[in-house]
């Protein structure tokens, strides 16, 4: 089962939390256990495993710093290449536990898609793999 998790993103770099989109999906699929994946079919974002606190939230965000404001060869195309170089230090792809019929996460931990390149409309691919069903 596969399903599309729409974002709109309203800022040039953003941490969204779909931890809640994944486990409603993971709950109307009825999937009691098994595992899911996550995908960002964008170049320019990412995926992220992390604690939703603001201060860290903003932590994270200072992170990407580390890759200069500068101007690169790909920015002859289409003025985006430091978020396409932001990207490499995040996942495109997660594959999580499904344990009674939600994600089997540590206690503080979130799932982020990372916009880098921002505003816009994205989706993030969502697919269940290997469940057992909800009754025996």
């Amino acid at each position: 089962m596969t399903h599309a998790i729409p974002i709109e993103t309203i800022k040039k770099l953003e941490f969204v939390d779909i931890t809640q989109d994944i486990n409603e999906f993971i709950r109307d699929s009825d999937t009691e256990d098994g595992a899911i994946m996550i995908f960002t079919r964008h170049t320019t974002s990412g995926l992220t495993i992390n604690e939703n606190e603001a201060g860290l939230v903003s932590d994270m965000e200072t992170v990407f710093e580390i890759i200069p404001d500068k101007s690169y060869l790909h920015d002859r195309i289409d003025n985006n290449a430091r978020s396409h170089l932001q990207s490499m230090l995040l996942e495109h792809s997660i594959v999580l536990p499904i344990s009674n019929f939600r994600l089997d996460l540590g206690t503080w931990q979130s799932v982020f898609f990372v916009e880098l390149d921002g505003p816009r409309k994205r989706n993030v691919q969502v697919k269940i793999i290997g469940s057992s069903p909800k009754h025996i």
